[in-house]
């Protein structure tokens, strides 16, 4: 059962730790249904242990509430068996009378509770005579001296409202040792320094750069269509869908963007102006995002056009 827990939470640890990775890819990849589904996973696996941790400690504390009760159990066998074995006697049960059975008994005297009221009127009266005699004895002088005894349990002078001293300062209660506390600290220092790089990180590579052109005259680009169970035809309507809807993925407007069939499912792609490696990247996540269903585009390669190599 330990060895199964323990590889439960060795997948989920390992599937978690792949869906955050490739989150991260994606997103650097600006691929976006990519990267949501890779989200989707992490929440599902989280999620997942976080319901084998709630499960194992239900689990445990069943197992110590069931441990308890056949303590419990041992413990009322043990005495009904110590009850069943004492006889009446010296050794005998101390309040045996009690479990007597008064039919049988009849012709027998039980004097415990007779005696208990009595005892408990003569200590009234005892209690009520040494009383009287203390009221009469006391006089104004022992009255002043039991005063002075209990002066310093007085209350300040000028009531609650009075200020009062501080008390002096003592290490509180229950206080850790400080090298615990400071591990915990630099825990969380070096936690929130990391979250914090990350954040950065991928702030800055997922950021929008301002619309800029490239160095050359154009950008070629070659890229092949696959489809799962479809025919040429909707792949070269899934190709223009994808294309069309990409062309607006980039800061850069592409308003002289032409895509020509080569051949079958292989496409090719000028641009011009050229796109700068900002909006090359955004391109490529874009044509190669799980955009449309049961079609994939795989980028073969890109290029460069210079007017000035042509002359």
């Amino acid at each position: 059962m330990r060895s199964a827990r323990l590889a439960a939470y060795l997948f989920g640890g390992a599937a978690a730790l792949g869906a955050a990775a490739y989150l991260v890819i994606y997103l650097y990849r600006w691929q976006w249904q990519r990267t949501i589904m890779s989200g989707v996973l992490l929440l599902i696996v989280e999620v997942l242990l976080l319901g084998l941790a709630v499960l194992d400690r239900v689990g445990r504390l069943e197992r110590r509430l069931a441990e308890g009760d056949r303590r419990q159990e041992e413990i009322l066998e043990q005495l009904r068996a110590a009850e069943r074995d004492q006889r009446p006697g010296p050794g005998g049960p101390r309040f045996a009378w009690l479990t007597r059975d008064l039919d049988r008994d009849r012709g027998r005297t039980f004097v415990f509770v007779p005696v208990l009221m009595v005892a408990g009127v003569a200590l009234s009266g005892l209690a009520w005579v040494v009383e009287r005699i203390a009221r009469v004895t006391v006089t104004p002088a022992g009255r002043r001296r039991l005063a002075g005894r209990l002066a310093p349990l007085a209350a300040p002078p000028g009531g609650p409202s009075a200020a009062v001293p501080d008390l002096p300062a003592r290490p509180a209660v229950g206080g850790g040792p400080r090298g615990g506390r400071a591990a915990r600290a630099g825990a969380l220092v070096v936690a929130a320094a990391l979250c914090a790089g990350l954040f950065a990180g991928l702030s800055a590579l997922t950021e929008t750069e301002p619309p800029r052109r490239g160095d050359e005259t154009a950008t070629s680009l070659l890229f092949t269509v696959d489809g799962n169970g479809i025919g040429a035809t909707r792949a070269a309507l899934a190709a223009e869908q994808v294309w069309e809807r990409c062309r607006d993925a980039t800061s850069l407007a592409l308003l002289q963007a032409g895509l020509t069939p080569l051949d079958d499912g292989l496409y090719a792609a000028v641009i011009h102006p050229s796109l700068s490696d900002h909006d090359e990247l955004r391109l490529r996540g874009c044509l190669e995002d799980a955009g449309i269903d049961r079609v994939q585009l795989h980028i073969l390669g890109t290029g460069s056009i210079n007017a000035a190599d042509s002359r």
